[in-house]
């Protein structure tokens, strides 16, 4: 992901702090912690040549590749469907993979929707997105709608209007992105609202260059985080231990469902650093998720080896 990416001598410079809980959230945290919450990590792709060798054994085939990755994690943030509308026969032969796994499949919403031209009249295009992406059936995660940087709060009638469209026996969370959506807070507390009364989730983005999309507002009681590190920077690891924190304080307070999404510029360490986050997350809110497993651990970085393979 290019979003938000500040160059690696900058990065020291950048206040990665996340913003106090939001007093929204209370609305959305009553109760106490669920016995089994449910807790996904994924990545947004799984076709890494960069990984093979190092989670994938040697000489995988491309098509080879997703076989091995619900191996490691327990969902994806499919951004595939994003670039193309994919049919059933190719969607249930992705969820056969999956098969008899607790793995679910999140994909983003099909560009020829939301980041061409407007939103209205676009339900031939949407229904064609959904007849294929329900053939995951049982494997089938939260879908993310995600705007263009330039839509604006302009548009914000078309937006809404859309997802008010949307089927209600699915789960949806909004990706925004042009500043103006968080720059003035009437305009944001609308935003959260409408999610809220649509029983929509907001997407969390976590990037150095544009911290107003780590906003941390819940609008159900959900949560849809895509975390952008920088190539195993050292602040990669303190930003990390402050989404811990903070995930654990939400899981405590009775959130019942947590998506992360593990994103680098170069996606080739994003298991090293998921690593690390599902050990935290196991060690401190007594989780029991799968993380990837390394062909040969002097591949993780030797400052991070300790109790990663355990």
């Amino acid at each position: 992901m290019e979003f938000g990416r500040v160059p690696e001598n900058e990065l020291d410079q950048v206040d990665f702090s996340l913003p106090k809980e939001p007093a929204f959230n209370k609305q959305f945290l009553k109760g106490k912690p669920l016995k089994h919450p449910k807790v996904y990590f994924g990545c947004a792709k799984w076709g890494r040549t960069e990984w093979v060798g190092k989670i994938y054994p040697p000489k995988t085939k491309e098509k080879d590749f997703l076989q091995h990755y619900v191996e490691h994690y327990n969902s994806i943030e499919l951004n595939a469907t994003h670039y193309k509308i994919y049919g059933e026969a190719g969607i249930g032969k992705w969820a056969e993979k999956a098969k008899g796994r607790d793995f679910l499949f999140c994909p983003k919403m099909y560009q020829g929707v939301t980041h061409r031209g407007s939103l209205k009249g676009k339900e031939f295009i949407t229904n064609e997105f959904f007849r294929g992406i329900v053939a995951f059936k049982d494997h089938l995660g939260p879908i993310f709608v995600q705007v263009s940087d330039s839509f604006s709060p302009k548009r914000k009638e078309e937006l809404f209007d859309y997802l008010k469209t949307l089927p209600t026996d699915l789960q949806f969370f909004l990706e925004v992105r042009h500043p103006d959506w968080f720059a003035k807070p009437a305009i944001q507390q609308e935003m959260f609202e409408t999610l809220a009364s649509l029983n929509m989730g907001a997407v969390i983005t976590d990037t150095a260059g544009r911290r107003d999309c780590a906003h941390m507002h819940l609008t159900i009681p959900k949560t849809f985080i895509r975390y952008v590190g920088n190539s195993l920077h050292p602040t990669d690891y303190t930003r990390i231990d402050a989404w811990v924190k903070r995930m654990k304080y939400w899981l405590e307070h009775g959130l019942k469902e947590l998506y992360f999404f593990m994103h680098m510029h170069d996606e080739a360490t994003s298991p090293e650093l998921t690593v690390y986050l599902v050990d935290k997350m196991n060690k401190e809110c007594g989780l029991d998720l799968i993380k990837p497993k390394f062909l040969n651990s002097a591949l993780l970085p030797k400052v991070k080896q300790k109790g990663m393979f355990d």
